[in-house]
């Protein structure tokens, strides 16, 4: 199995158990690369820009705790 038309083929045959397994399987991949990813940006400091834009938006009141929309029920 060695491209993507192949491998979609090979999941949309399995039983439903073994569908799950994959699906866990790539969720956690998905997870761990974006991990890497914001890891590697930050190391970079590629989210520099973000974090001073919100900082901006923090003094100028332009922001709610979120403690407020955790707690509403």
């Amino acid at each position: 199995m060695s491209t993507v038309d192949e491998i979609e083929a090979a999941i949309s045959n399995l039983p439903p158990q073994e569908f799950a397994r994959v699906r866990d399987w790539l969720l956690e991949q998905d997870s761990r690369l974006w991990d890497k990813q914001i890891e590697e940006d930050a190391a970079a400091g590629r989210l520099k820009p973000l974090v001073e834009e919100i900082e901006r938006d923090i003094q100028a009141g332009r922001s709610k705790p979120l403690d407020g929309f955790f707690n509403a029920s």
